[in-house]
């Protein structure tokens, strides 16, 4: 039911707490990060060090770009978020939504081609903007060609339904240019603003992507109900919302094009002028960096412990993976089951302020161990909603007191959740070599990210074969697949439900989770007593 790790958790947050943030959508992974921000930090003259120290306010148009970048960062990510939430209102399979599921994949797989942003570019354009102008370009022109097929794309009818892989190619490369983006404007962020104030490039990461994918899903999904803009909005009922996905789509890239035009003619790179000045920026071989990461990896300790981050969350994969769409399937609007995005923003922002405390000390993996347990109860507790949900279902929808069960099961989760993301990452903090931190970070990020996103793949890909259903009326027929519930239908049978499938993955999830959490559990809070010197690795002295 939690929005998308990728925007949860960009590199490695989870959805980006604020969701972020995925979230969280950010346990995400940061990409500039590749050593060359460590060099990157330097190219600050003495010269321009020597001079008065700047406010906020003297930079602040940079700080306004910078963060007016990232909020077309999050545009496309939650564009994404929203489809599949669009798609189970048309019936599609769990099958076709597994296939979605990839388009999540890129923002946790950037460690791949960062080095290669980061080593490639035009010296005379810009080392960032030779990256960012043509994926911002990109990002606008397939906005613009969505726009034009998407409602046919997504169009169901009695024989056909939406044409799942072409939706999930081009989300894919929307996912793919955003996450490139993401790499550019990172690393530009280190040099666009001075010393003084390049901390607040955080602030418009976090910031910035959290309201773009707000806009791009919950704002998204509540101005495209219908049934959500008679109720608050309209006067007198309409059939459709304000604004439909093509309306939406053709607007931000129309937005696109015209802000990356803007930005590639009237603003220069700062390092053009520390070229002349004889202050090159330094970057690290591509070669070097992927034989770093090789490594790092190599190491029986950081081995051990992306095993362990690779393998940790197939406990909580139908619970995040499969139950918000099952909440659509049961007849939750959409929009709604996306505002409750909205109350938790607080939650999400005090939360890791809060269990920080919990976490600075030398074995902040004890925290994750102890909400290990409790995540995998609110998975069974999550199955139990689906249960009941049609059962308070009445003619006029949901009962208010129905909306605040669900947000109060999606509290309790965050809660969970973000004691595993911050004790996870506090870890990584701790035992990353500080000669190569950028890159050891990345990479630990990356493998957090994929130990989320192969499973909840996967959890969407077996809910359908686990499924049993039976033709009620003619006995002699089965409805184990689209044809055949066809031909029960048109026998004049009626296709039920014997076991759903997902109420089979939350319990296998929760003994896979329970049995991880005793034999390996241990085994993971014993990588704390190791030494500093089992986590450094011997290439970067």
């Amino acid at each position: 039911m939690e929005l998308h790790e990728s925007v949860t958790h960009k590199n490695g947050r989870q959805r980006k707490p604020v969701v972020s943030t995925d979230n969280m959508r950010n346990l995400e992974t940061k990409s500039s990060d590749i050593d060359t921000e460590e060099e990157e930090t330097l190219l600050w003259t003495e010269e321009s060090h020597s001079k008065t120290h700047k406010g906020i306010g003297d930079e602040l148009g940079k700080v306004l770009l910078l963060l007016f970048l990232y909020v077309l960062q999050g545009i496309p990510l939650g564009l994404a978020g929203s489809i599949p939430l669009i798609m189970q209102s048309k019936n599609v399979s769990y099958k076709d939504q597994a296939y979605f599921s990839f388009v999540f994949w890129p923002f946790s797989l950037k460690l791949l081609w960062a080095p290669l942003v980061d080593a490639i570019y035009f010296q005379k354009f810009g080392r960032r903007k030779s990256w960012l102008v043509p994926t911002q370009y990109l990002l606008g022109l397939f906005m613009l060609y969505l726009s034009v097929t998407v409602d046919s794309l997504l169009k169901s009818d009695g024989h056909k339904g939406p044409d799942v892989i072409t939706l999930t190619a081009v989300f894919f490369m929307l996912a793919f240019l955003a996450a490139t983006q993401d790499i550019a404007v990172d690393g530009w962020a280190l040099t666009m603003l001075s010393r003084e104030n390049v901390g607040y490039a955080s602030t418009c990461n976090s910031v910035g992507q959290t309201a773009g994918y707000f806009l791009g899903n919950v704002l998204f999904l509540a101005l495209e109900s219908a049934d959500f803009c008679n109720k608050y909005l309209r006067f007198e009922p309409q059939d459709k919302g304000i604004v439909t996905l093509a309306d939406f789509l053709f607007f931000w890239g129309i937005v696109f094009l015209v802000s990356t035009t803007l930005v590639a003619i009237m603003k220069k790179e700062n390092n053009q002028q520390n070229l002349k000045k004889k202050h090159r920026e330094e970057t690290q071989s591509v070669m070097e960096t992927y034989k770093q990461l090789f490594s790092i990896v190599k190491m029986p300790t950081v081995a051990t412990f992306c095993g362990l981050l690779l393998t940790a969350k197939i406990g909580f994969s139908a619970a995040d993976a499969v139950t918000g769409l099952k909440l659509v399937e049961a007849g939750v609007p959409k929009a709604q089951l996306a505002l409750l995005a909205v109350p938790m923003v607080p939650l999400q922002i005090l939360l890791p302020v809060i269990i920080s405390k919990y976490t600075a000390g030398p074995r902040p993996l004890d925290i994750f161990y102890k909400a290990f347990p409790f995540r995998l109860l609110i998975g069974l507790l999550y199955a139990l909603l689906v249960w009941w949900t049609p059962s308070v279902r009445q003619e006029e929808g949901f009962p208010v007191y129905y909306y605040a069960v669900v947000l109060l099961s999606y509290a309790l989760h965050q809660v969970a959740l973000y004691s595993m993301y911050v004790a996870t990452m506090a870890f990584h903090a701790k035992v990353s070599d500080p000669v190569i931190g950028g890159t050891y970070m990345t990479l630990l990020n990356t493998v957090t990210n994929l130990g989320g996103n192969w499973p909840s793949t996967l959890a969407l890909w077996l809910v359908d074969p686990l499924t049993s259903k039976e033709c009620q009326g003619m006995p002699s027929l089965t409805c184990g697949s689209p044809d055949e519930a066809g031909l029960c239908v048109k026998e004049g049978g009626t296709c039920l439900t014997a076991l759903d499938g997902y109420y089979v993955e939350s319990v296998v999830c929760v003994v896979i989770g329970l049995s991880w959490w005793l034999l390996m559990g241990k085994r993971l809070r014993r990588l704390q007593d190791e030494s500093p010197q089992a986590w450094h690795c011997r290439s970067s002295k």
